[in-house]
C-alpha cells in the first residue's frame, strides 16, 4: 500500500460524497420554497438507497469478472456484500474496499442527478422504487462497460468500452453525465408536463444564493471526483485537477458571455449553470487535454449548454432544473471533443485530430456516446412506463399546485403565521 495514494483517494472519496449535499442544495435553490424539501429528499433518499444496493450487488455488477468474457455486466456472485474486501491486497496501491467507496459515489451522485428531470410533481415512493432500479439495471451495467478494465494477466476482463474498443472516459462522461441526461429526458417524457407549463410561478427558483453555494460546492467537490479518478497522488492527478479548474473557469465565463449578449446581463443562474456545464464536459477528458485544450472544452459547454436548456421549450419536454441541456448536452460535448482536442502529451496519452491523431478517436468516442445514450434513454422510457401504468409516478395536482413538500414529506421548510401547525409535529420540532 501506498500511503499518499491512500490518503488522496481517501480525501476524494470524501468530495465526491460532499457532492451529494452540493447538489441537493443546487437543485433546492432552483425549485419552489414548498418544493425544496422534496428535491433535496429526492436526491438523499435516491443517493442512500444506491449505497446500499451497491453494498449488497451493485459493485458485483459493476467491477466483477465481466460474465462470459463479453463486457456486459459484470458476475453479481463474485462480491456479495462486499466481504471479500475486507482481506488486504498486498499488490494493490490503495484498498479494494477504498476504491469501492470511492465508486459508490458516483453511482449515488447520478441517481441523484436524475431528479432534477422530476422535480416538484412525482411521487417520492415512485422515486425511490425508480431509483433503485434504474440503479440496477442501467447505471450499474454502463458503469461496468466504462469503468471496469482488464486487468494485465488477462484473468479479468472489463467492460466494453474501457478495454474493448478502449473509448476515453477519464471520469464518467458517458457513464455518469450522459447516462443521467438521457434518463432524465426518458423520466420527464413519461411523467409530462407540470401544471401550467411553462408558466409555473409556484416552481420558480426560490433561492439563488442556494443555487450559487450549491454549485460551488458541486466545483469543490469535482476535484475529488476528475482528480481522484487517477487512483493515485501523482502527476496523473495533478494534470486533471488544473484541467477541471480552467475549464470549469472558462465555462462560467463562456455561458454569462452569450447572455450579456442575448439578454443584456449575465444573471447568477447562468453563471453557476455555466460553471456546472463545463465541469460535465471536462470530466471525460480531463486526463486527454492539455489546459488551453480544457479551456477550449470549457468554453464551448458554457456556450452551447446556455443554448440547449432552451430546447425544451422548442420540443416540449419538461426538464425542471435543465438535466438534459446541462448534463446530457455537456457529456455529449466533453466525450466527442476529446476525439479533436486529445493531446499524447496529456496522461491519457493519446492524440486526437487536431494533434495528429486523425479521425479514429473520434469514431471510437462516437460510437461510445450513441451506445450508451440509446441504452440509458431506452431502458429508462420503458422502466418508467412500466411504474407509472402500475403503481402511477405523479401526485395528484392540487398537491403539485399547493407544494409537494406537505403532501410527500407533512413539512415545510419555511413557515410563516398562516401556516397551521399541530403540536408536536415536525415542523415545531
Amino acid at each position: 500500500m501506498d500511503s499518499g495514494n491512500v490518503a488522496w483517494i481517501l480525501a476524494s472519496a470524501a468530495l465526491v460524497c460532499m457532492m451529494i449535499p452540493a447538489l441537493a442544495l443546487f437543485y433546492g435553490g432552483m425549485v419552489g420554497s414548498r418544493r425544496i424539501l422534496n428535491m433535496m429528499m429526492m436526491c438523499f433518499g435516491g443517493a442512500s438507497l444506491v449505497a446500499v444496493l451497491w453494498a449488497l450487488f451493485g459493485y458485483s455488477l459493476a467491477f466483477g469478472n465481466s460474465v462470459g468474457g463479453l463486457g456486459l455486466i459484470g458476475d453479481v456472485t463474485e462480491f456479495p456484500g462486499l466481504g471479500q474486501l475486507m482481506a488486504e491486497d498486498g499488490e494493490a496501491s490503495i484498498p479494494v474496499a477504498l476504491f469501492a467507496a470511492f465508486q459508490l459515489f458516483f453511482a449515488c451522485v447520478t441517481t441523484a442527478l436524475v431528479a432534477g428531470a422530476a422535480a416538484g410533481r412525482m411521487k417520492f415512493g415512485a422515486w425511490m422504487l425508480f431509483a433503485g432500479i434504474w440503479a440496477t439495471i442501467v447505471y450499474f451495467p454502463v458503469a461496468h462497460w466504462v469503468f471496469a478494465f482488464s486487468s494485465e494477466d488477462g484473468s479479468v476482463t472489463g467492460g466494453w468500452i474501457a478495454s474493448g474498443i478502449e473509448a476515453i472516459d477519464f471520469a464518467g462522461g458517458t457513464a455518469v453525465h450522459m447516462n443521467a441526461g438521457a434518463a432524465a429526458l426518458a423520466l420527464a417524457l413519461v411523467l409530462g408536463k407540470s401544471s401550467g407549463w411553462p408558466m409555473v410561478e409556484h416552481a420558480k427558483p426560490h433561492s439563488r444564493p442556494l443555487v450559487l453555494v450549491g454549485a460551488g460546492l458541486l466545483w469543490v467537490g469535482w476535484f475529488g471526483f476528475n482528480a481522484g479518478s487517477a487512483l493515485s497522488a501523482g502527476h496523473s492527478a495533478s494534470v486533471v485537477f488544473l484541467n477541471t479548474a480552467v475549464a470549469a473557469s472558462a465555462g462560467l465565463l463562456a455561458w454569462a458571455l452569450v447572455e450579456r449578449v442575448r439578454r443584456g446581463a449575465a444573471t447568477s443562474m447562468g453563471a453557476a449553470s455555466g460553471l456546472i456545464s463545463a465541469l460535465v464536459a471536462i470530466t471525460p477528458a480531463c486526463g486527454a487535454v492539455s489546459p488551453l485544450g480544457a479551456v477550449a472544452i470549457g468554453a464551448i459547454a458554457g456556450a452551447v449548454c446556455s443554448l440547449a436548456i432552451e430546447l425544451k421549450y422548442r420540443l416540449g419536454y419538461d426538464d425542471s432544473l435543465d438535466v438534459v441541456g446541462v448534463h446530457l448536452v455537456g457529456g455529449i460535448l466533453g466525450t466527442l471533443l476529446i476525439g479533436l482536442f486529445a493531446t499524447d502529451a496529456a496522461p491519457n496519452g493519446v492524440s486526437g485530430l487536431f494533434y495528429g491523431g486523425g479521425v479514429e478517436l473520434l469514431g471510437v468516442q462516437s460510437l461510445a456516446t450513441v451506445t450508451v445514450l440509446a441504452y440509458s434513454f431506452g431502458i429508462t422510457w420503458v422502466l418508467a412506463k412500466i411504474l407509472d401504468k402500475t403503481i402511477g409516478l405523479r401526485i395528484n395536482p392540487e398537491d403539485e399546485m399547493r407544494g409537494i413538500d406537505l403532501a410527500a414529506h407533512s413539512e415545510l421548510a419555511y413557515l410563516t403565521d398562516e401556516d397551521p401547525v399541530e403540536l408536536g409535529s415536525p415542523q415545531r420540532a
